[in-house]
């Protein structure tokens, strides 16, 4: 178990920002940084990150809290995963407290995972350089591809030896169990209840998770046994979705922020080639057809793809569906077409790092021009090949979110292809109306999702109709808000947090979460110590907790520096009218209770007039009218009018 010494010296030397710009592309925003979500599938950013807090929210998903809390949800981490990342990151050296025997058992399985994927890692590195088979098979592999030492080295490439059961006993002799390597998919059980090594007499190749721990293989068969696969890959486990991983995406995602371009491929090999001649920038859609996941994915790190196609038709007709996915996801697309027979590693080794650096930049076209260059050499000569190939790119181009673009298309297209604009905006205009239609009618099969907090307030403004519990909780929201931002501030010579506590001493919260919030205010006045919002963050507090602090804590807009200094236009900023908003939101909600209170008093002069207890009902008669003199009172206060 990480020591309390530890994990403080690990928040001690957070950064928020370098830890999420790990993951994400942060674009400055005022005093705050704005993203893309990275957990739902958005056009415009709602991430945002406020680093004189420490905190991040995404107002898209609801997700909020500190840099572990974004690690431990961004990569499917346990609070000690993520913990083990930080201190990794920032060279702290980690101190463990001794665990007791049950500790130990309950240690995450999923820990054991990860420990035994590099466990595995290393052991095929090792067979590759250190075995006499490894050296004269793998390793002579990897040297008639043309990779060097480094490059072995930066991808961790391996060997694993022909028996069928090498790894498995070294790993068994190592301590570690057959049902954990049953789970990691190193080794595949047989009928009779015996298990032999799944990658056997193949090179390999480590996949990384986007943070750097190895969570898969894939292997390459070496010899010419026409009954084996040439490459086989990982079965997907508790730490494995094939369709949310990018092979080569750990090694290159910075290069991708920097040149703000990923070059997209199909196989290992390409990635690294791609490496070897200096185009780091690149990924491989690990084995399998291009998936919306994998394209948020690159999305966090830039908005352009340049898909890289091999020169065989087939290949090419398959990469197109995957264009469209990608138009879809809001990514510029670009694509580059190898000659006939070429792929990018063959390509790269064949004509050096400089001539395959500039082929790249010399022969890279838009997505309509390709598309309509293919379909082109097919149509020739055919006209209803060439109507059934305006359709196809005319698909394509719909897929495209933003208007603006679509229109660019548009006439490009119609220069292109000597096409009329109108009758191609019509073709668009029938697939964008069929797309919409279908749209609605899965909506309308939904069903309708819980407001969150922030709806049911803009609900109110444009005059829909709440009742009173959402009126009350969105006052105890507003109370909670205040005390977060604001508790040491000055109210009539006391602070905020003790004027709120003496105001609504009577007060229950019927929010479970703020509830929970504002016992932990009363706590800490009663003890002499507020909390401030990082206390809420840790580890230790529930997740909704961290959510709602982080929304109420975190601005989504910054007033323009320009309506004071060009338009002359002064207001005052929130940090100078806390006395008033405290005020206002106190009487608020005590008015809402009120009226919640005279709610369910109403229950009880119905329920006492339908069974004849006339005694409770006179009873329940002055409640309410109790009840509505100190409605009236609160609504003079705060200059509402009620009805009498």
């Amino acid at each position: 178990m990480i020591s309390r010494d530890t994990i403080e010296e690990i928040r001690n030397r957070i950064d928020i920002i370098d830890v999420i710009s790990d993951f994400l592309t942060l674009k400055k925003s005022g005093q705050n940084y704005k993203a893309l979500s990275p957990f739902s599938n958005e056009k415009t950013p709602s991430f945002f990150v406020v680093p004189s807090k420490g905190i991040f929210k995404d107002f898209s998903s609801g997700k909020g809290g500190d840099a572990i809390s974004f690690v431990m949800e961004h990569e499917k981490m346990n609070y000690s995963e993520a913990l083990r990342y930080l201190a990794k990151k920032y060279g702290v050296e980690i101190k463990e407290d001794r665990l007791t025997d049950e500790g130990k058992a309950e240690q995450s399985e999923r820990e054991g995972l990860y420990i035994l994927m590099n466990f595995a890692k290393e052991y095929y590195r090792k067979q590759l350089t250190g075995s006499e088979e490894g050296i004269s098979i793998g390793l002579s592999y990897f040297r008639e591809r043309g990779f060097n030492d480094r490059t072995i080295e930066k991808f961790e490439l391996g060997y694993a030896l022909a028996g069928w059961e090498n790894f498995s006993n070294e790993a068994i002799s190592k301590g570690y169990n057959k049902e954990l390597l049953e789970k990691t998919g190193l080794v595949v059980k047989k009928e009779d209840g015996g298990t032999y090594d799944r990658f056997r007499g193949r090179v390999i190749f480590p996949v990384h998770n986007i943070s750097g721990k190895v969570i898969a293989f894939g292997a390459r068969m070496l010899g010419k046994d026409k009954n084996q696969p040439k490459y086989i890959n990982s079965p997907e486990t508790d730490i494995y979705h094939k369709s949310d991983v990018l092979y080569g995406l750990y090694q290159g995602k910075n290069a991708i922020r920097q040149h703000d371009v990923c070059y997209l491929v199909e196989g290992y090999t390409d990635v690294i080639s791609l490496h070897q001649s200096d185009v780091p920038n690149v990924v491989a859609s690990s084995g399998t057809a291009l998936t919306e996941h994998q394209i948020k994915i690159i999305r966090r790190f830039t908005e352009n793809i340049t898909v890289l196609f091999d020169g065989d038709s087939a290949g090419i007709k398959a990469a197109l569906r995957g264009i469209d996915m990608i138009l879809k996801g809001g990514m510029n697309v670009r694509v580059v077409l190898f000659p006939d027979g070429e792929d990018p590693d063959s390509y790269s080794r064949k004509v050096g790092t400089s001539e395959f650096q500039k082929f790249l930049k010399d022969h890279t076209q838009d997505f309509v021009s390709f598309k309509a260059g293919l379909y082109a050499s097919e149509a020739a000569g055919d006209p209803i090949r060439k109507a059934e190939s305006i359709k196809e790119i005319i698909s394509s181009i719909s897929q495209i979110p933003d208007p603006v673009k679509r229109s660019v298309y548009i006439q490009e297209t119609s220069q292109l292809l000597k096409i009329g604009e109108p009758v191609l905006l019509t073709e668009l205009n029938k697939i964008l109306i069929q797309e919409r239609r279908k749209t609605d009618k899965e909506k309308s099969r939904e069903r309708p999702e819980e407001l969150t907090p922030l709806e049911l307030i803009e609900n109110t403004a444009t005059g829909s109709k709440l009742d009173v519990q959402s009126m009350v909780q969105l006052q105890e929201r507003e109370t909670i808000r205040l005390l977060l931002n604001y508790a040491d501030e000055a109210i009539d010579e006391q602070k905020l947090t003790d004027f709120i506590m003496q105001e609504l001493d009577d007060v229950t919260f019927t929010n479970p979460v703020y509830h929970q919030i504002y016992d932990a205010f009363r706590k800490g006045v009663l003890e002499g110590h507020i909390p401030d919002s990082g206390s809420f963050l840790t580890g230790n507090s529930i997740q909704e907790v961290k959510n709602a602090v982080t929304e109420l804590i975190t601005s989504r807009y910054d007033t323009s520096k320009y309506w004071s200094d060009k338009f002359h236009i002064y207001f005052p900023k929130e940090n100078e009218i806390v006395t008033e908003l405290a005020l206002s939101n106190v009487l608020r909600l005590k008015f809402r209770v009120v009226q919640k209170m005279m709610e369910e008093n109403l229950l009880k002069v119905k329920e006492a007039e339908n069974i004849g207890n006339w005694d409770k009902l006179d009873e329940a008669l002055i409640a309410q009218t109790g009840l509505k003199d100190a409605e009236h009172e609160l609504a003079k206060l705060l200059g509402i009018v009620v009805a009498k």
